[in-house]
This record gives C-alpha cells, sequence and structure tokens, in this order.
C-alpha cells in the first residue's frame, strides 16, 4: 500500500504505521444498506416464486423458461444504464458533481432510444421460444409472462439507473427506501392481480412493472429533492449532450453484454432443464430463488467495492482503488460460500415451503431442490469471487475484456456441458449428441464450472493492474 496522500479516499483509515487500511465502519456503512437491499429483493423474488408456486408446478417451470431470457435482452437493450455507477462513482470522485447527476438523465436518454427494441421483443415472444421445441401448454404459459414483463422493462431500467446513482454517491439509505417501497408495492399487488382478479403469469409480471413504477416516481422525488438538487443540480443536467451520451453508450454496452453472456448461459440452461422433465425445471427455479438470499448480501459487498473503486479512480488513486478492490473480492467469495452451505444445510425445510402439497410432483421437486442447493453451495463461493472482481472492474471502467471472457466462457464451457450433463445420448437440441442424462444437477455442475472460471480469471485481472491507465502501470512497474 501507498504513504497516505493529502486527503484520505472514502473508505480509507490510517493504521499506526501511517499506511493506509479499509475502515470497515465505512464499508459497513455502504454495504449494509445494500445488502439490506438484497434481502428486501429476496423477499420479492421469494414473493413471486411463492405465488406462482400456488398456480402449478407448470407455472414455475414457465417461469424457468422465460425469467433469463427475458433478464438477457433487458440487461443486453439496457445495458446503457449499468454505466451510471461508473459513471457517477468517477464524477463524485473527481468532484464533478454535475457529470455525476448527468448520469442519470444519459441513460433515460438512452432507454428512451430503445424503447422500441422492448416493443418489438414483446410482440416476439413465440419466435423467440420456437426454437426450443418447448410443449404447447409450457409455452403458452410462458408467453403469458413473456409480453407484459418486456413492455414494462424501460420502467424497472430508469428505476434502476436512478439507484445506481445513489450508491455511486455513497447514499445506499436512500436505494434501501425506494427498495422497501417496491417490495411491499409488489406483494400487495401480486395478491390482487393474481388472487383476486386470477390474472396468473401475467398477473405476476404486472405486478412487478407497476411496483417499478411506483419505485421509479418515488426515486425521481429524492433525485430531484432539494438536498441533491443543490448538491448536484440534478435539475438542471437533464439536457441531451451527444459527448455525454456517447461517453455513456461506449461504457454501457461492454456491461450489457457482460451482464447479457452471463444471462445468456443461464437461460439456455434453464430452458434445457424445462424440456428434461417439469420436476428438474420446476426445482431449478427454487433452488435459484434460494440462492438469492447468498447472492444479494454479496451483491450489496461487490456494489459498495464498486462504490469505493469508482470513486478512487475518479481521484486518481489507483494504488487504493486495486487494495480496496482486491479486499473486498476476497471478503465476498468467503461470505457467499459460508452462506451458501448453511443455506444447503437448510434446504430440507425450506424447499417444501415453495410447492403446494397437492401437486403430484411436490415430493420430487422438493428433493431435487435440495440436491441442487448442495452443488450451489460450491458455486457461491466463485460467483462471489466473480461478482466483485467485475464490480471492481466495472468501477474502474474496465469492461471490454471482461465482457468478451464473460461470452466465451458461457458459449464454450456452460452451454455445451450443461447441454452434455443434462440431457441423455441423442435426447438433447442436437440429434446424435453424445449425453450423460443427470438432468439438473448436471447443468448445475456446468453453471459451477463456468462461474469458476469467470471467478478466477476476473480477480487475476484485476490483481494484475490491467485496468490502470498507461502511465499508472507505468509507475507500479518502476516502484
Amino acid at each position: 500500500m501507498s504513504q497516505v496522500p493529502a486527503s484520505l479516499p472514502l473508505g480509507a483509515r490510517v493504521d499506526a504505521t501511517g499506511r493506509r487500511r479499509i475502515d470497515m465502519r465505512v464499508v459497513a456503512a455502504l454495504a449494509l444498506p445494500l445488502m439490506a437491499n438484497g434481502a428486501i429483493q429476496l423477499v420479492l423474488n421469494l414473493t413471486d416464486t411463492w405465488f406462482i408456486g400456488q398456480l402449478s408446478a407448470e407455472a414455475l417451470a414457465a417461469i424457468a423458461v422465460v425469467q433469463w431470457p427475458s433478464l438477457l435482452l433487458i440487461v443486453l437493450v439496457g445495458g446503457i444504464t449499468f454505466a451510471t455507477q461508473t459513471i457517477a462513482s468517477q464524477s463524485e470522485g473527481a468532484g464533478r458533481r454535475r457529470a455525476a447527476s448527468r448520469a442519470v438523465w444519459m441513460s433515460f436518454w438512452a432507454l428512451l432510444a430503445v424503447t422500441p427494441v422492448f416493443l418489438a421483443a414483446a410482440y416476439a415472444g413465440g419466435w423467440v421460444l420456437a426454437p426450443f421445441r418447448l410443449d404447447a401448454r409450457l409455452e403458452s404459459l410462458a408467453l403469458e409472462y413473456w409480453e407484459p414483463r418486456l413492455l414494462g422493462a424501460p420502467i424497472g431500467l430508469m428505476m434502476a439507473a436512478v439507484l445506481a446513482f445513489f450508491n455511486a454517491i455513497a447514499r445506499p439509505r436512500y436505494t434501501l427506501a425506494v427498495a422497501s417501497l417496491v417490495a411491499i408495492s409488489n406483494a400487495a399487488l401480486n395478491y390482487v392481480l393474481i388472487v383476486r382478479l386470477g390474472l396468473g403469469l401475467a398477473g405476476a409480471a404486472w405486478a412487478t412493472n407497476a411496483a417499478q413504477l411506483i419505485g421509479l416516481v418515488a426515486a425521481l422525488a429524492v433525485f430531484l429533492g432539494p438536498p441533491l438538487r443543490e448538491r448536484y443540480d440534478s435539475h438542471l443536467t437533464w439536457r441531451l449532450r451527444p459527448a455525454s451520451f456517447g461517453a455513456a453508450f461506449r461504457l454501457g454496452m461492454p456491461m450489457g453484454l457482460m451482464f447479457a453472456a452471463d444471462l445468456l448461459g443461464l437461460s439456455l440452461f434453464q430452458m434445457m432443464q424445462a424440456q428434461y422433465s417439469i420436476v428438474d425445471a420446476a426445482a431449478t427455479v427454487i433452488a435459484m430463488t434460494l440462492t438469492a438470499a447468498v447472492y444479494m448480501p454479496g451483491v450489496g459487498l461487490a456494489q459498495a467495492g464498486a462504490t469505493l473503486v469508482g470513486q478512487a479512480f475518479g481521484a486518481r488513486d489507483f494504488d487504493w482503488a486495486q487494495y480496496v478492490g482486491l479486499r473486498i473480492a476476497i471478503g465476498t467469495a468467503v461470505l457467499m460460500g459460508i452462506l451458501g452451505l448453511l443455506l444447503a444445510l437448510a434446504g430440507p425445510w425450506l424447499t417444501p415451503l415453495f410447492i403446494e402439497d397437492g401437486d403430484p410432483n411436490a415430493v420430487a421437486v422438493a428433493s431435487l431442490a435440495v440436491t441442487l442447493l448442495w452443488v450451489g453451495a460450491i458455486y457461491q463461493f466463485f460467483d462471489g469471487l466473480f461478482m466483485a472482481s467485475s464490480a471492481a472492474l466495472r468501477g474502474a471502467g474496465d469492461v471490454r475484456v471482461a465482457a468478451w471472457l464473460v461470452l466465451a466462457s458461457a458459449v464454450l464451457v456452460m452451454v455445451p456441458v450443461s447441454h452434455l450433463l443434462t440431457f441423455p445420448a441423442g435426447g438433447g437440441w442436437i440429434d446424435g449428441a453424445p449425453g450423460a442424462g443427470w438432468g439438473a444437477p448436471g447443468g448445475w455442475l456446468a453453471l459451477t464450472a463456468h462461474v469458476l472460471i469467470m471467478g478466477t480469471l476476473l480477480f487475476l485481472r484485476w490483481r494484475s493492474g490491467a485496468w490502470r491507465p498507461v502511465q499508472s502501470r507505468a509507475d507500479m512497474s518502476s516502484g
């Protein structure tokens, strides 16, 4: 670690030898509200899964079909919004507060430009799902969710852009308040639209859209309210600036590609389970929902790291950025690994809660979900390393290499290995292809191999310092 500069960066303290170390009080102040936000997101996901599970195991399997493909399209097309936190945190670190608030409005302009893509995709669901040879009933249920979910996608992305700004300027309590409002609204709307009005999976999608609209209104009220308006001139930075718009696109699109590449693998993986059997698909949805209990706290810690790295990068304090990124990546991996093990131990009591007792597949689904949680316990450690390392790289704006690495691993490792281990020989999407026929456990092993590779590669890239500006790397080498 380098010696202390004139002013300490966010999250730093000075130890007895005069060297900088992480101030865990500051990290906790950033991470705990984001972890609580993650817990709220977990409640939201659990609420959706519970309501859908009361419909049928088929409904859960239908969600397995479209949950990840819809998210893939959302993050790929709306990836520009992911640049908001990077631009805003670096601008905050450099003392350019107007530029920080402008990042939100540039995201809004970008979303306005791509909204026609979401509209077209919403009505093209049948064409998107056709190559996967799904059962007619399962495809019909999946399309009930697909269309309204994509119609409302721009609303959720706008809300995410404002929340990313709150995180970037180290105000995660605002993010927590908005997320709490969304979770409460979503639960109430799920009850009204699914139970009272009988809208089924379409009701679940419209409940999500309406809850996110409520969250967007609340987030904008804070963003344009007196405290932030006076500090960041948030009411004056809405005009479209081609230079800022172009910079946001150049940074945001690789971020969208990185997330979309990961989701591509997940979506194809879940479609494989849906084709293999209703039991494997439903068990995968339950296991994925429960592992969010581990994922969301990790997201909170990783996002705190992205804020610290981004502000340090903006202040050109690259030694501190690297130090804090490394420590938070290791801490996130350990935290998620421990929580994943505890979740697997609690699996026999948790998994039966998500499937109706009278369903003929209830016992088989719950039992298989427990098995998947044990595979997930290994997966979570490397997912934590992957998530925190990629967050640090995003904070530094180094996203192109990471995007291509994730895409390569998803296409060359996760998808083919998942197909090989899930289906029996000749029973998958490719006639005559070899296969082990392990079903969902095989697919989860492929998923674990993917995150092991990506977690290791991105951690090593961050550790190497390749993300630093050229002059900083030269200084580091000579030192």
